[in-house]
């Protein structure tokens, strides 16, 4: 393993421990860490898919909820628990490697106020794709190793009534995404989408449900524009990546 330290944050400095060999934190874990509800009274997080635990450690900065990563992958595990004993967040931040559709047997349902992901994006077709199911970067960006369904199930599962979901994803799957939260309980209440530049299409989205929420009361949000015409972060971007608040 190639590690390496580098800064997840610009202030107040947390650091992550990183392979370059394997898959490492992007942007969209922090604005989906930024972009996720937590009310005061939430108590109990979970993280499906921490990686090397980019949303935890984030998240760990705007509340005082314990925070549970799930990472089905050891060598990402393995770099999560350095990160988060770097930043001596052990007594907040707690880390189980463990696939995440296993979760039912470790957890009584409901057990969680607010579930995040950044899960693979794309599907994986048996048969129809030349990449190698077993490889640490495919399995977090392919459905190799869990499909949105049963990933959608196991958070429905976890989260209480009335509980926060959120995730990032790609627009093309927006429809699949509203279809299978709405199929297990979970009603869409935010959506904000995330462009590269002003008049470009959007790459990602953000998306947030409430566990048995009433039907309807979608709100879009302003756009997420991530770089301006010079390819420097905007504003807002440079805000989201130090924690700062308006």
């Amino acid at each position: 393993m190639a590690e390496v330290i580098n800064d997840l944050l610009g202030v107040p400095g947390i650091k992550i421990v990183q392979d370059y060999e394997m898959f490492n934190f992007s942007l969209d874990s922090i604005i989906l860490a930024n972009f996720v509800t937590i009310k005061p009274k939430d108590t109990l997080i979970c993280d499906l898919g921490t990686g090397n635990a980019p949303i935890p450690l984030y998240m760990s900065l705007n509340t005082n909820a314990k925070i549970i990563g799930i990472e089905i992958q050891k060598k990402s595990y393995e770099l999560a628990k350095k990160s988060v004993k770097m930043n001596m967040k052990e007594e907040q931040i707690e880390l189980i490697n463990d696939d995440i559709k296993n979760l039912p047997n470790r957890f009584t349902e409901g057990y969680f106020d607010v579930v995040v992901t950044n899960p693979p994006f794309f599907k994986y077709i048996e048969g129809k794709s030349n990449i190698n199911k077993n490889d640490e970067k495919t399995i977090a960006r392919h459905e190799v190793l869990i499909t949105l369904d049963e990933l959608v199930k196991t958070a429905s599962y976890l989260l209480k009534n009335g509980g926060t979901f959120a995730m990032v994803h790609r627009p093309d799957r927006l429809i699949d995404i509203v279809e299978t939260l709405r199929k297990y309980r979970l009603e869409p209440k935010r959506l904000r989408l995330v462009y590269p530049k002003e008049n470009s299409e959007a790459n990602h989205i953000l998306i947030e449900a409430r566990k048995d929420g009433l039907k309807g009361g979608l709100k879009i949000l302003p756009p997420l524009i991530i770089h301006t015409a010079d390819n420097k972060h905007t504003e807002e971007v440079r805000r989201i990546y130090n924690n700062e608040k308006e």
